[in-house]
C-alpha cells in the first residue's frame, strides 16, 4: 500500500496536531467518553421526521450545503451525507422516538450534515499528502463487506445482483473508509509519543483507602436557629400591610393625595391602578416579617419609617426599584413571637437561605471536635462515642475529575452520597489536596461539600498491580486518544477558514419550496 507523503501533510496535520493536543492539555476530562458525548448531543437536538430518504429523496437531485477547500458537501442519494442522516433516523427509532415530529427536522439535517463536512475535510487532507489506496486493497475490502457474504465466503452471485452504479459507489465509500483510517492512524501516533502510555499509567498509582464520617449543615440544631433569632428579632418583627404600585412617581403621589382626602377608596384604586400582585385583593399583601419587605421595600430608612406607623395610617411615596408604591397599615408592627411555631419556621427559612455559612461553621465545629476526639481515642473510638456511622471506600488513586481511566469515586457506594454528589467531590480539587495530604491512620481536615463536612481518615496506601497499570496504557493508547481526535475534529474543520457553510441558506430555500 502506498505512503502518506509526509513532508507535503506535515503543516495541515500539524496545524490539528496542535489544536488537538492544546485542549486535550488544557482540559483532558471533556475528552472522556466522546463517542458517548456525541451520541448524547444527537440525542439532545435531534428527535425529527423523516421517512428513508426524507423530503429531499424523492427529487434525486444534487444538494451542496457547503464546501471544504472547495469540495462540496452534498447530499445525493446513497453518498455519505445521506448515510448520516439514514444512521440518526435508525437510531431514534431504535430509541422508540418519534422522528415524524417535523419540529426536530433542521436538527437531523445539520448533524448529518456536520458529520459529513469532518468525512470531506479528512478526505481532502489526505488528498494533498499525495495518500492513495491500492485497487486491489480496495477490492479486497469490498469483497469482505457482509453483504456479499454466504456461509463465510465472498459470493459473487450476491456482488452481482448489486447494479453498476450501487457497486461503484460502495467501491467508492470504501476507499474512503480506508483514507480515513489512516487519516486517524496518523494523527493519533502523532499525538502521542512511545513513553506517554507508561507516564499516564503510572497515575494509577498510589491508591489510598479511607474510613470517614460526616457532618450534615441541614442538622444545625433548633437551639441555635433560636439563638439567632433572639440576637436578629427586629427581622422577624411583621407587620399587615397593603400596597399600591405606580410606575410613575406623580402618578403614585396623585392617587395617593386621592386616598388621603376620601375622593378614591384604597381598594378601589389599588384594583384598578395598582401594577403589582397584591391588586387583585385590593392591594392586600397579608401579615409579612421585615425581612421578607426587603424586596418591596429596599431602602432601609424606608422599612423603618413604615414600621413605626400606626394602624390605618398611610405611608409616603417611597421608591420600591421597579416603581413606586405606598403603603396602608392595616395592623400595626407586631413584635416577634419564638415560641409561635410559624414564626420560627421563617426563621429557619431565613438562616438556611442568607446565613447558610453559619450552618457550615457549626458544621465544620462539630468536624473538629470530632478530630481531637479521633486524635485522642482513635477514629472508630470517637465515632461511637459521638454516634456517627462510620463509611469506607477504596482503594482509590488520585483521579481529579473522574476520569474513566482509573477507578472513579463515583464507584463506590457510600452511604447518604449519591452518584452525583460523589462525581462533584471527585470535581473538587480540595478533596484531593485533603484526602491525600493526610497521614496515614490520621483524621484530615473537614472537607465541605454541599451539605456535607466530611472527615477523611487513610486506612491504607497501595500501589496498582501490574494488571491494572497495564489495562491503562492499553486503553490510554486503544481509545483514549482516538476519542481526543474524535472530539476535536469536528469543532476544528467547521471553524476552518477553509469552511464554506451555507446549510441554514440552502435549508431554508428547499424546506420553504416543499
Amino acid at each position: 500500500m502506498a505512503k502518506i507523503d509526509k513532508n507535503a501533510s506535515d503543516q495541515e496535520k500539524e496545524n490539528i496536531t496542535s489544536g488537538i493536543s492544546k485542549k486535550f492539555r488544557q482540559s483532558p476530562l471533556l475528552y472522556i467518553g466522546s463517542v458517548a458525548i456525541l451520541v448524547l448531543v444527537v440525542v439532545t437536538f435531534i428527535g425529527g421526521d423523516l421517512l428513508s430518504g426524507g423530503r429531499f429523496g424523492s427529487g434525486g437531485g444534487d444538494l451542496t450545503f457547503g464546501y471544504y477547500d472547495r469540495a462540496p458537501i452534498s447530499w445525493v442519494p446513497g453518498n455519505v451525507f445521506q448515510q448520516y442522516y439514514e444512521r440518526i433516523i435508525h437510531y431514534y427509532r431504535s430509541q422508540g422516538m418519534d422522528v415524524n415530529d417535523y419540529r426536530y427536522e433542521s436538527h437531523i439535517w445539520r448533524s448529518a450534515y456536520e458529520f459529513a463536512a469532518v468525512h470531506t475535510a479528512i478526505i481532502q487532507v489526505m488528498k494533498k499528502t499525495n495518500y492513495t489506496v491500492p485497487d486491489k486493497t480496495v477490492d479486497r475490502n469490498v469483497a469482505k463487506l457482509d453483504q456479499f457474504q454466504d456461509n463465510g465466503r465472498f459470493s459473487p452471485a450476491l456482488y452481482n445482483q448489486m447494479s453498476d452504479s450501487s457497486r461503484r459507489s460502495l467501491w467508492r465509500q470504501t476507499q474512503e473508509d480506508l483514507i480515513k483510517a489512516m487519516f486517524f492512524d496518523d494523527l493519533t501516533n502523532m499525538l502521542m509519543s512511545s513513553a506517554e502510555a507508561d507516564f499516564i499509567a503510572n497515575m494509577a498509582s498510589p491508591l489510598r483507602s479511607f474510613d470517614m464520617v460526616s457532618f450534615k449543615v441541614d442538622d444545625y440544631p433548633a437551639s441555635e436557629y433560636l439563638a439567632f433569632a433572639e440576637e436578629n428579632k427586629e427581622l422577624f418583627n411583621s407587620i399587615h400591610l397593603s400596597k399600591i404600585s405606580i410606575s410613575s412617581e406623580r402618578e403614585a403621589k396623585r392617587i395617593r393625595d386621592s386616598v388621603l382626602n376620601g375622593t378614591t377608596l384604597f381598594e378601589d384604586a389599588a384594583m384598578s391602578q395598582s401594577q403589582d400582585n397584591y391588586a387583585d385583593r385590593g392591594g392586600d399583601m397579608g401579615n409579612m416579617s421585615y425581612f421578607e419587605l426587603e424586596f418591596d421595600i429596599p431602602n432601609v430608612s424606608d422599612r423603618q419609617n413604615i414600621f413605626a406607623l400606626a394602624s390605618g395610617d398611610l405611608s409616603e411615596v417611597i421608591n420600591s426599584g421597579n416603581g413606586w408604591a405606598f403603603f396602608r397599615i392595616e395592623n400595626e408592627m407586631t413584635e416577634a413571637n419564638f415560641d409561635d411555631l410559624s414564626v420560627m419556621e421563617k426563621v429557619r427559612a431565613y438562616v438556611r437561605n442568607y446565613q447558610r455559612g453559619s450552618m457550615e461553621d457549626w458544621a465544620i465545629a462539630q468536624a473538629r471536635d470530632f478530630i481531637n476526639a479521633a486524635n485522642e481515642s482513635g477514629f472508630d473510638s470517637a465515632a461511637r462515642v459521638k454516634s456517627l456511622e462510620k463509611q469506607s471506600f477504596g482503594p482509590l488513586p488520585i483521579n481529579y475529575g473522574g476520569l474513566q481511566l482509573f477507578t472513579t469515586l463515583a464507584s463506590f457506594t457510600i452511604p447518604g452520597l449519591n452518584s452525583q454528589q460523589l462525581g462533584e467531590i471527585a470535581s473538587n480539587e480540595n478533596f484531593w489536596k485533603i484526602s491525600f495530604s493526610a497521614e496515614l491512620n490520621t483524621p484530615s481536615e473537614p472537607f465541605v461539600q454541599g451539605n456535607n463536612v466530611i472527615v477523611f481518615y487513610p486506612t491504607e496506601v497501595t500501589n496498582a498491580d501490574e494488571e491494572t497499570v497495564s489495562g491503562v496504557a492499553a486503553a490510554y493508547s486503544g481509545y483514549w486518544l482516538d476519542n481526543v481526535v474524535d472530539r476535536s475534529l469536528q469543532p476544528y474543520f467547521l471553524n476552518s477558514a477553509k469552511m464554506e457553510d451555507n446549510f441554514w441558506d440552502v435549508y431554508s430555500r428547499v424546506f420553504r419550496q416543499q
